[in-house]
């Protein structure tokens, strides 16, 4: 067995694998970039080492740092959980040369299906059914255009390489397909090392199935049933689910056989999962299927798969890795039950999911039954911008879908984030849908649905609830004569009390200005609040203050109430800020801590309203920005490949 694990990856997968290592007792070894400094995945390890500065390139994606890191600790075996260099065949090419065990399959197997294009070929000798497309050598604009017009739009363009939805686009019309295939290939680059894509046919209406295989050195393969992958968005799961609902059980005996027949085609050892779309969003005996792509590692979702069958995957990984057989024969693998699981990110919904990156003060999932947590984050602490937004997995499960669903939606009601933006309210809303429940679902769900899935009503009351606890820290801080700092609401005004005292606060919410004006009265039961001409009377205030979350201090406070998160602060004034704009919007600023991986324009250019102009690169999305208005590029101030911080100016228009 195993004696020594170093784990090749960060966050809530790295903290899953030392878990079940430390039970095996197999000691454990993270690796950290500048930016993991103080992860949880470093504190729980039993060693750690630093492998390089906070972009992945430079340090999580260096195979070097990862072959000697593990030399150095006298780790004899490799785990590289998902992402980063999961399906990249020349890690365990070096774990070969460097007699170190690598936790997964060959780079044999992982060349012949961790690639799309490979894979497709693999499974049409193999007689499994494939999406119509082309996977050829012919990489340039011009042949592919001529192949996707052979198709017949719309197409799906799909990097080779890697998975999460990185490197795939939808090209509608042919139009398009210049731009977005430029997009698609340049993000595949930077995700995975490999510009090169495939163009397939657009399968109306499909539900996303994937079977969880393992195969072992020894010649035996097995499945352990199906995942439900079908609630998507912008090709990334959202949702997962086993079994999947209304699935047949000839269809699902079809695509599991299916799944199995491809991994003993290339002497596959070690899990794997094998991606299938079913047409018309029925899973009947009769539903065309095709297989897409072979994940060949363990995937973000595969918790549902252990919550039905009970069983530990990062532990089959590991027997296997280290030669011995699979555990269980095909026909002792049992189901029994449903799970779900949420992906809780820290994004902004109601800004097109935008990642909300910086530090929070409170982060919290009460237990609730049948509820587990996966998390590579502590009850406070920071998301970087270099990696994913990912914050928590919440599974939950029970004896039936419904119950599964229902305990979900708890749970995210129980969620706390102080700090940051979450898409806890939109994973709510997702599970409370109709179609949802009743499983009438496909991958187009969440897409024709998302005006109503991301509205975020904001809370008039919880808002004054935030005013006044700005404003009695404040009182506190400059007077020091209220009571304790911790406890504002039984802190008394400061304003004496011999008569009712107005107050005018300047404050921004959610960074836009405003001016709220305050009422406080005699018998100190606190501010009336008054916003925008809306008065919320001191004792409708106070009635809510065990409803509202709140936490900050004199200069910023987080309030947040029905998962509605609103951050309220006194303005901190920057003269370099106030005519850098030449008053029209003129300059295009980096939305999020990011590098600019592509600029579309140079010094001199003329340009309409929104033009592209540029792409900030950050947490795996590419964002493009574009002109806030018409006039000549005046100045790039950021250089392809250059690192920028939030609202720095990118390129300059005059107008």
């Amino acid at each position: 067995m195993i004696k020594k694990l170093l784990i090749a990856n960060r966050g809530e997968i790295a903290c899953r694998i030392i878990r079940t290592a430390r039970r095996m007792g197999i000691a454990t070894v993270a690796v950290y970039s500048d930016a993991d400094a103080r992860a949880l995945h470093v504190a729980q390890a039993d060693e750690a080492v630093h492998i390089g500065p906070s972009p992945a390139t430079e340090s999580y994606l260096v195979i070097e740092e990862i072959i000697a890191a593990a030399k150095a600790t006298g780790a004899d075996a490799i785990h590289p959980g998902y992402g980063f260099l999961s399906e990249n065949a020349d890690l365990p090419d070096a774990c070969v040369k460097a007699g170190i065990i690598f936790v997964g399959p060959s780079a044999a197997a992982m060349r012949a299906l961790g690639g799309k294009a490979a894979a497709k070929e693999i499974a049409i000798k193999a007689g499994v059914p494939v999406v119509p497309g082309y996977q050829g050598p012919k990489q340039d604009a011009k042949a592919l255009a001529a192949e996707a017009k052979k198709i017949g739009y719309p197409v799906m363009i799909k990097a080779v390489a890697g998975g999460g939805g990185r490197g795939m686009r939808l090209v509608e019309k042919e139009a398009q397909l210049a731009e977005l295939l430029d997009s698609a290939k340049r993000e595949a680059q930077s995700a995975f090392g490999n510009p090169d894509v495939l163009i397939e046919k657009v399968v109306v209406a499909p539900r996303h199935i994937e079977v969880q295989v393992f195969g072992d050195t020894h010649g035996n393969a097995v499945h352990l049933f199906e995942r439900d992958c079908t609630l998507q968005r912008r090709n990334q799961k959202v949702i997962e689910e086993a079994p999947a609902p209304g699935m047949s059980d000839a269809l699902r005996q079809k695509m599991c056989d299916a799944a199995v027949k491809l991994a003993k085609s290339v002497g596959y050892a070690g899990a794997g999962t094998v991606e299938f779309l079913v047409e018309g969003g029925s899973l009947g005996a009769d539903a065309p299927w095709y297989f897409i792509e072979m994940n060949t590692r363990l995937q973000v979702e595969h918790p549902v798969t252990e919550e039905i069958t009970g069983l530990d995957l990062v532990e089959w990984q590991l027997r296997i890795a280290a030669g011995e057989k699979l555990p269980l024969a095909q026909n002792d693998i049992a189901m029994c039950g449903h799970a779900i699981e949420a992906r809780l990110c820290a994004e902004d919904p109601a800004r097109g999911f935008m990642p909300s990156v910086g530090d929070f003060v409170h982060f919290e999932v009460r237990e609730a039954e049948g509820l587990r947590i996966e998390s590579g984050l502590g009850a406070s602490g920071s998301v970087s911008p270099f990696y994913d937004s990912m914050i928590a997995k919440l599974i939950t499960s029970g004896p039936d879908r419904e119950t599964a669903i229902a305990r979900l939606a708890e749970s995210l009601n129980g969620t706390s984030l102080l700090g940051l933006r979450s898409n806890a309210r939109f994973l709510r809303a997702l599970t409370m849908n109709e179609k949802v429940r009743a499983a009438r679902m496909d991958t187009g769900l969440i897409a024709r649905e998302l005006e109503t899935l991301v509205a975020e009503p904001r809370d008039a009351v919880a808002l004054a609830n935030g005013i006044s606890y700005l404003a009695r820290m404040a009182t506190h801080e400059a007077s020091r004569r209220i009571g304790p700092a911790d406890d504002p609401w039984g802190a008394r005004d400061g304003f004496g009390n011999s008569a009712e005292r107005v107050q005018t606060m300047a404050l921004t919410i959610d960074g836009a200005p405003h001016t709220a004006h305050l009422s406080w009265p005699v018998d100190d039961v606190g501010p009336s609040v008054s916003l925008a001409g809306v008065e919320i009377a001191a004792r409708t205030i106070a009635r809510d203050r065990g409803r509202s979350e709140i936490m900050g201090d004199s200069r910023r406070c987080f309030v947040l109430k029905d998962l509605v998160h609103t951050e309220i602060a006194r303005p901190v004034y920057d003269a370099s800020d106030v005519d850098d704009d030449n008053g029209h919007g003129g300059n295009v600023r980096a939305p999020i801590n990011g590098k600019v991986a592509k600029v579309f324009v140079a010094v001199g250019d003329t340009v309409a309203k929104g033009d592209r102009i540029a792409v900030v690169e950050a947490m795996k999305m590419e964002h493009v920005l574009h002109a806030g208005a018409g006039g000549t590029v005046e100045k790039i101030a950021a250089k392809e490949g250059a690192q920028v911080t939030q609202g720095a100016v990118i390129v300059s228009i005059a107008e």
